[in-house]
C-alpha cells in the first residue's frame, strides 16, 4: 500500500474494523514518514446486469442506488448507516438471486419495500418517481394505503 503523503510502499496495519457496507476498514501507518491513513477493502462480487425499461443493459451501481435513496431521505431523521444498510440488503438480495441479468424493476421493488419499513415520507418521495405517481389523487391513494 503506497503512502498518500510520501509515496513509500511499506506500511503497517494499526487497526482493522468491519464497516456497515460489508467491507473492511484498515487504519495504516507509513513505516517511512509515520503518517496515518485509512484504506477500505470490499470484495468484488459478480452483481447482475440491470435491464432497463428501454432494453439497455447497465452494470449495477451501488453508489447510484445509494444516492437515489439519499435523495428520498433528504431532511428526514434517517441515519446514514440505515441508508447504507438498506442498500447493502438490496445488493445482498441481488447476489442471492444468482442471475446474470435482472430487470431494474426488481431493484426498485426491493428498495421500495425497505423504504416503506424505514420511513413513510421517504417511501412516498421514492414512490412518486418509481411508481410514476403523476397526480395528487394517486399520491393520496398511496398515502391512504400506508395509513391502513
Amino acid at each position: 500500500m503506497l503512502c498518500p503523503l510520501c509515496g513509500a510502499n511499506r506500511s503497517r496495519v494499526v487497526d482493522t474494523d468491519h464497516d456497515s457496507r460489508g467491507g473492511t476498514r484498515r487504519r495504516r501507518e507509513c513505516d517511512q514518514c509515520q503518517d496515518r491513513f485509512t484504506t477500505y477493502e470490499r470484495a468484488v462480487k459478480s452483481l447482475p446486469y440491470l435491464i432497463k425499461q428501454d432494453g439497455r443493459r447497465e452494470n449495477f451501481d451501488r453508489e447510484k442506488l445509494e444516492n437515489g435513496v439519499r435523495v428520498a431521505c433528504t431532511k428526514r431523521p434517517i441515519a446514514s448507516t440505515d441508508i447504507s444498510r438498506l442498500v447493502g440488503e438490496v445488493e445482498s438480495k441481488l447476489l442471492a438471486l444468482g442471475k446474470k441479468e435482472i430487470s431494474s424493476r426488481v431493484v426498485g421493488d426491493l428498495v421500495i419495500e425497505r423504504l416503506k419499513l424505514l420511513d413513510h415520507i421517504a417511501y412516498i418521495r421514492y414512490a412518486i418517481v418509481y411508481l410514476g405517481l403523476s397526480d395528487l389523487q394517486s399520491v393520496r391513494e398511496e398515502i391512504d394505503r400506508l395509513l391502513i
